[in-house]
């Protein structure tokens, strides 16, 4: 195993801190993320349009369909600097998710008609998965399409769908058949969200966000043509996309940003516990990068990722929220002062050091991560089954 890298990979980490630095990153969008403010919807298009502008939106695509075509290495770099730069993370429902499903499955027309605006972010995504009742049993599933002519009418709804408030299109599984087992029957359909019989509703989460939202439609009209590859075969089509959706889900490059300014906080407060927890931290996310590292170097040795895909949506999203309670207790009674989402208005004086005002937020919205890419219990069973065989 080489987890070193080459000359060629340090001139290309070097070319990617140029761009963070020196321009490529809208200015007003990092200033907003490095004060810790929530970024709007023409935020998030603005630093996305200009990932595209610079030829990486396709970070993670093939050449043939326009893509960088970066090695594995390549992209563990271009993942960690953009998490050590603080920039928002990239919105992999298009490019990371639908898109590989599209160009696997898709036909030609599929092909031309959506891969070009997803490439620059001409179209924004969200994913139809999860429904009230479900759980984690992705497969239970009961939003129904019903073939009429040339469209499918489809009723049902779907729950937590991230930043559907923004979308212009959704990715959806759909029920098309009900005789079998309930892993067969299912479709995988793409619906534009302007079509009548669609409503949207927010969820306000824990930390008083609108980020997640109910989707509902009733008698919905899809056409035919929006069907991608096979009917009765979207569940071989999600399976493959959640593959895709696990990658870089550890966030190494954010945790280090995240504990690097921890550490500046702790440095300051005289506490011997919160200075023991940054360092079983340090030591633990130093693991975690290696444990990332030696996927890559398979993985450039023409190996698969197995269970230690799981291994890292794991230890990487307990990672995410294990800072952000450090966060809170170097915060102590202040962190109890949030504001809410919309923070403090202009005439308050934030209680407390800066980062106080947003670190309950941040703690709230990360119980998430252990849930959202397969929940880590059932990353558990996955690493039981492939790699303990049982």
């Amino acid at each position: 195993m080489d987890i070193n890298f080459t000359k060629e990979d340090i001139a290309f980490r070097d070319e990617v801190r140029d761009w963070l630095n020196n321009g490529g990153y809208p200015k007003h969008v990092k200033e907003k993320t490095d004060k810790g403010i929530t970024i709007s919807k023409q935020d998030q298009i603005d630093f996305h349009k200009a990932l595209a502008e610079k030829g990486w939106m396709g970070y993670n695509w093939p050449v043939e369909h326009g893509g960088t075509g970066w090695s594995a290495t390549q992209l563990y770099i271009f993942n960690k600097e953009f998490g050590l730069a603080g920039c928002p993370p990239l919105l992999a429902f298009g490019v990371s998710m639908v898109a590989p499903v599209i160009w696997t499955f898709g036909n030609d027309e599929q092909k031309a008609k959506y891969l070009p605006d997803i490439l620059n972010f001409n179209t924004w995504w969200c994913q139809g998965y999860s429904e009230p009742g479900s759980g984690s049993d992705l497969a239970s599933l009961k939003t129904k399409a019903v073939l009429e002519n040339d469209h499918y009418i489809v009723n049902g709804s779907k729950t937590w769908t991230t930043l559907a408030q923004h979308a212009d299109w959704i990715f959806c599984l759909v029920r098309t058949d009900s005789s079998g087992i309930k892993q067969e029957g299912i479709s995988f359909l793409l619906i534009d969200m302007n079509t009548p019989g669609i409503e949207v509703k927010p969820i306000i989460t824990i930390d008083g966000e609108h980020e997640v939202n109910s989707v509902f439609f009733t008698d919905v009209k899809v056409p035919v043509k929006n069907l991608i590859g096979e009917e009765g075969k979207g569940w071989t089509y999600a399976k493959f996309l959640l593959a895709h959706e696990r990658f870089g889900i550890a966030s190494v490059g954010a945790s280090m940003r995240q504990l690097n300014k921890l550490k500046k906080i702790v440095s300051e407060l005289d506490n011997p516990e919160l200075d023991k927890k940054i360092c079983e931290l340090e030591v633990s996310l130093s693991a975690l990068e290696i444990t990332e590292l030696r996927l890559l170097s398979a993985l450039e040795n023409g190996g698969h990722p197995g269970a230690e895909s799981s291994i890292l949506k794991i230890k990487g999203t307990e990672m995410q929220q294990n800072i952000s309670q450090l966060y809170v207790e170097a915060a102590g009674e202040y962190a109890i002062m949030y504001p809410g989402p919309h923070g403090y208005s202009s005439n308050d004086k934030p209680a407390g050091p800066d980062y106080a005002a947003n670190s309950l937020s941040a703690f709230l919205n990360l119980r998430k991560t252990s849930i959202y890419g397969g929940s880590n219990e059932i990353q558990k069973n996955i690493i039981s089954k492939f790699v303990l065989g049982v």
